[in-house]
């Protein structure tokens, strides 16, 4: 039977013909498969803070409570991934995967149909639930179809699924809603979701679960070297980046342009070419890439800082930071499944998961606080230390977490 090496000196079997040997490039149609599984997973949980007039009114509750949707799948998902995902890890890879993508297609056609805010919020929770297991697959998935010296490609195309969502997906949902209401967005993605169970079931290799003689503890896998400086890396990343991404309206408003909506276009489109890049660039020279991205993120949040975001640096600044910020999470990634190995990519993914979503709520409450308390101005100086600690971090773990050479 062919094997598949797990990174760590060992291999495992598949359950067919290794990818890259059934064609000379990348299995193509199966990482798509998983782009778009990235992209249906992040429209499920950010397409109600595009929506929350209609479904306010739909559902005959305030914007607040209709913005707990969002809080809600984030809640799930943060926690769900970790004991979710060693609970299932010696399953084989793309049932649970399917079974996934299933929930996502019954949790969006509820939030589509349902007339009451208690069975939105419910069905919402379930598919944090689903969220938080699919993400902790998806790169281990990723890599665990091609060599070893294509992972950081691979991983790079399936969570550009994410940039795609953000920057082109919701937008669009938000236009789709406009013409035909909030229910057929959501009935959309519902759709999107079931279109991709036979699609995974066709396109993407099934794997085995780990066997339980190798399930290594929870507690051994984040020892592993290296992976401690991995999750440093991205809690203080998301905690300077969502710090001031949350609130760039507010501050493109005391810049003096008001026009957000064109801010975050500017910063989706950037993020795009910076996936763009990262693949031509991740799996030769990984270190340097992620260096760069976080000195040019947070040269950008200095940028806004020293000027008060002035419209004339507004723009370029949000632009070099998105484009760096567009391919940082794919190098972090890359490095956690190096060091943990594919096969136990999944547990330290969910790992990683958990530290993410951390993030995004700290960062957007210590967001909030400082507007509350000193002002939009003040939003860059207080995300500047925190992406310069990320690249302290990376530049001192040079022996594990991110190797010179």
């Amino acid at each position: 039977m062919p094997t598949v090496s797990t990174g760590n000196g060992t291999s495992m079997p598949t359950a067919g013909p290794s990818p890259a040997a059934v064609a000379p490039g990348l299995p193509l149609w199966g990482l798509l498969a998983l782009f778009t599984a990235a992209f249906t997973a992040v429209m499920t949980e950010l397409l109600p803070a595009g929506l929350l007039p209609g479904m306010s009114r739909s559902l005959g509750v305030s914007e607040g409570r209709v913005g707990f949707l969002v809080t809600g799948y984030a809640a799930a998902s943060f926690l769900a991934a970790i004991p979710l995902t060693a609970a299932l890890r010696g399953l084989r890879r793309r049932p649970v995967l399917i079974g996934a993508l299933a929930g996502f297609a019954v949790c969006n056609a509820v939030t589509a149909v349902s007339s009451e805010y208690w069975l939105t919020f419910g069905a919402r929770l379930l598919a944090g639930v689903m969220g938080g297991t699919m993400w902790a697959m998806l790169a281990g998935y990723a890599a665990r179809m091609v060599p070893a010296e294509r992972r950081g490609r691979a991983i790079a195309i399936v969570l550009a699924g994410i940039t795609v969502a953000l920057s082109l997906g919701i937008p669009a949902g938000t236009a789709l809603a406009s013409l035909f209401g909030w229910r057929a967005a959501f009935g959309t993605v519902a759709a999107l979701a079931g279109l991709l169970v036979g699609w995974v079931r066709l396109r993407v290799p099934d794997f085995p679960g780990e066997p339980a003689a190798d399930r290594a503890p929870l507690r051994r896998i984040a020892a592993v070297p290296g992976m401690l400086a991995v999750l440093s890396t991205t809690l203080l990343l998301l905690l300077g980046h969502q710090t001031m991404y949350t609130y760039l309206a507010p501050f493109s408003e005391h810049a003096g342009f008001g026009r957000t909506g064109v801010v975050l276009l500017v910063f989706g489109a950037a993020t795009v070419a910076g996936i763009w890049l990262t693949g031509a660039l991740i799996d030769r020279h990984p270190r340097a890439t992620l260096l760069g991205a976080l000195a040019v993120i947070a040269a950008a949040q200095l940028a806004l800082a020293l000027s008060g975001g002035h419209p004339a640096a507004l723009l370029p600044a949000v632009a070099a930071w998105g484009a760096a910020f567009g391919g940082a999470p794919t190098l972090i990634q890359t490095a956690l499944v190096r060091i943990s190995g594919p096969s136990r990519a999944d547990v330290a993914t969910a790992m990683q998961t958990t530290v993410y979503n951390a993030g995004i709520a700290a960062g957007s409450l210590t967001g909030g606080v400082v507007l509350e308390s000193t002002g939009p101005g003040a939003l860059p100086w207080t995300a500047l230390p925190l992406i310069a600690a990320a690249l302290a971090v990376v530049w001192s773990a040079r022996r594990h977490a991110y190797p010179v050479g």
